[in-house]
């Protein structure tokens, strides 16, 4: 999506208010600044709308579908009426279901449990591991890496020309990369997927708090999210989409809610008759403070409006592209090239230092928290650094020690709820450490870099 921000008025350019924003954190070498908090893309704080809502309806708070008294029925409408908001907010088609689950990971999941037999699944190498692992008791084929939106089709089309044309078959792919942010051509891997008899499942974690996500425009089987991305508290997520294979497969988890008739036979032993409706994959009392904070979500991101979201945001990817490229040491990781449309995660590498040293840094001197690591995708973040896939390096614990070179990268995450100042401090921290180097000394322990205790660096 692409939108002109001159004629935007300048209220919609702030942040949407979130959780923490006034925080404070100390400092290694001395005081306290205001935490900025740029590693949205592993978890968004939550939107203060969001929490103020959850905390209106906490004393009602009540046993959803089979209570009798009043908070029950409140809280089964609330339920089942967020259920509607997130259908309306991912332009769910009249037969789609939508279930809610414990996060991306527990969608895909569900969805793998759920193909058909012998279903055969393809699965690019860039993929997250939420969505690149659960495809157990598939046969699956890895896709390599493209290096334009163009080659991934391409490459998805080669792949499912060989494949058996009468068996079920299944396209997992990202909407946005969790690494390099880039945008991927979700509607024309759709198409390609429909053109060879396959299903596509998109893992729009990335993709639905930067950016709408309409299941019906874009053409996918499924979407799945999860709802610490999208500005709501953990522990909710959502699958949603095509029916038939979730109403044919076997319950997710067996259990109260799932069931829909029990009864005893004669022999001894137990018929069950399950929901065919999105509660067939909802055993067990749901997370209904959690489904109702995803639908605030929704809802909050809808009156703020995508396009004035969507033009802030690229905003500030501009001003740190722009920032990290006037730092000759600084390496940021693409796969399709600078002028790919992203959304507000970027990547780096800095020449001469160890990355989890670089992040460390960041945070103790300057308030800043970023992540490091292979980001849950470490087939990808090794094809970006062109390291070879037995190299050392693991994802969140880095092995190199503070000075050397890592296998290991730098994530700057931001979105609806960051301030300007916050980029403008990790740009100014960025290009203080690479020209100045660090304040402090730093040490490896349990797999981390960390400050050493009164231990300031001779500058």
């Amino acid at each position: 999506m692409s939108v002109s921000t001159a004629a935007l008025d300048p209220s919609v350019r702030t942040p949407l208010p979130v959780l923490g924003q006034d925080v404070t954190v100390p400092l290694v070498t001395g005081g306290e600044v205001t935490y900025a908090a740029l590693d949205y893309a592993a978890s968004a704080p939550a939107l203060q709308r969001v929490w103020d809502d959850v905390a209106a309806y906490a004393p009602y708070y009540g046993s959803v579908h089979r209570g009798a008294g009043y908070l029950s029925q409140l809280s089964t409408d609330l339920f089942e009426n967020s259920r509607r908001r997130v259908a309306e907010f991912l332009g769910c088609r009249p037969e789609d279901q939508v279930v809610f689950t414990r996060s991306t990971t527990d969608s895909l999941n569900l969805l793998a449990a759920a193909i058909p037999a012998n279903c055969q699944v393809f699965v690019y190498e860039t993929e997250h591991h939420a969505s690149l692992l659960p495809w157990r008791d598939a046969q699956v084929t890895y896709l390599n890496a493209p290096r334009t939106p163009g080659q991934a089709v391409e490459t998805l089309e080669r792949a499912l020309a060989d494949r058996d044309p009468y068996g079920p078959a299944l396209v997992c792919v990202t909407g946005a990369s969790n690494v390099t942010g880039e945008l991927w051509p979700v509607r024309e891997l759709a198409a390609a997927a429909h053109a060879h008899g396959a299903r596509i499942v998109l893992d729009a974690a990335q993709l639905a708090p930067h950016h709408p996500v309409d299941i019906a425009e874009l053409d996918v089987d499924w979407v799945a999210f999860s709802g610490h991305k999208l500005y709501a508290p953990f522990g909710s997520g959502v699958l949603a989409g095509r029916a038939d294979w979730l109403q044919a497969a076997e319950p997710y988890l067996a259990g109260g809610g799932a069931s829909r008739k029990v009864a005893r036979r004669a022999d001894g032993g137990v018929d069950v008759d399950w929901h065919t409706t999105a509660a067939r994959h909802e055993a067990g009392s749901p997370n209904v403070i959690g489904v109702y904070s995803i639908a605030s979500a929704c809802k909050a991101l809808t009156e703020a409006g995508f396009d004035n979201l969507v033009a802030r945001e690229q905003e500030l990817v501009s001003r740190v592209r722009e920032g990290l490229a006037e730092v000759p040491e600084v390496q940021v990781l693409s796969l399709f090239g600078d002028d790919a449309p992203r959304v507000g995660v970027i990547s780096f590498v800095v020449r001469g230092w160890n990355s989890s040293h670089f992040a460390a840094a960041l945070s103790a001197e300057y308030g800043i928290g970023v992540r490091d690591g292979l980001f849950c995708a470490h087939p990808l973040v090794r094809t970006l650094l062109g390291s070879d896939p037995q190299d050392p390096g693991e994802c969140g614990a880095p092995e190199a020690e503070p000075g050397e070179r890592s296998l290991n990268a730098i994530r700057v995450s931001f979105g609806a709820g960051t301030p300007d100042e916050h980029i403008d401090r990790f740009l100014r921290a960025v290009t203080e450490l690479v020209r100045e180097g660090a304040q402090w000394k730093y040490r490896t322990e349990d797999g981390r870099c960390v400050p050493d205790r009164g231990e300031a660096a001779q500058v």
